[in-house]
């Protein structure tokens, strides 16, 4: 079923699926009220990434070598996406004893920091995490957001690879 379609237009899916995600995360934070973490805006940075490059192969519509680029960088965002997800399910999982101690936000390390220090702290607190990235706001059927947030960034890439082998690059009119 998936030949059907050509590469561009499984981009276009992707980078409408991309949308989703954040559109939910927006919601869960707009209409819900759950303030993201470090890591949470970590990980909507690689969702937009992937996305945008998944949007710009659809409107491109490239052709053999272009098709593995775009997956490439899809890809790319999709593994740090999920490098941060997996790493805050890590610490959603460590004892509350165990799990690092809250520190100050991104927000205030930037305005009270020179901007090459602030960027070197907030990028070891998205990266190591804090308390509030270990506390779990919400779950749903058992797993934490982080979870599933891992999880689909894994069909993300699993996905592209799919459309990457499965569809045959289309001739171009112009």
């Amino acid at each position: 079923m998936i030949q059907r379609y050509s590469f561009r237009q499984l981009a276009g899916f992707g980078a409408i699926a991309c949308a989703l995600g954040l559109a939910f995360a927006l919601y869960l934070q707009q209409g819900r009220g759950f303030v993201p973490c470090a890591m949470c805006i970590a990980q909507r940075i690689a969702l937009l990434s992937a996305g945008s490059v998944l949007l710009i192969a659809a409107v491109h519509g490239p052709r053999y070598g272009g098709r593995w680029f775009y997956a490439g960088g899809a890809i790319l965002a999709a593994l740090i996406g999920a490098g941060i997800a997996g790493r805050q399910v890590y610490l959603q999982s460590l004892p509350p004893d165990a799990a690092p101690a809250c520190g100050p936000t991104p927000s205030y390390l930037w305005n009270m920091l020179p901007k090459g220090e602030a960027v070197q702290r907030i990028l070891e607190l998205v990266l190591k995490g804090d308390g509030d990235c270990a506390k779990v706001d919400a779950q749903w059927l058992g797993l934490a957001l982080p979870a599933w947030t891992l999880i689909a960034f894994i069909f993300l890439i699993i996905y592209i690879l799919i459309a990457v082998l499965r569809t045959q690059p289309q001739e171009r009119l112009i």
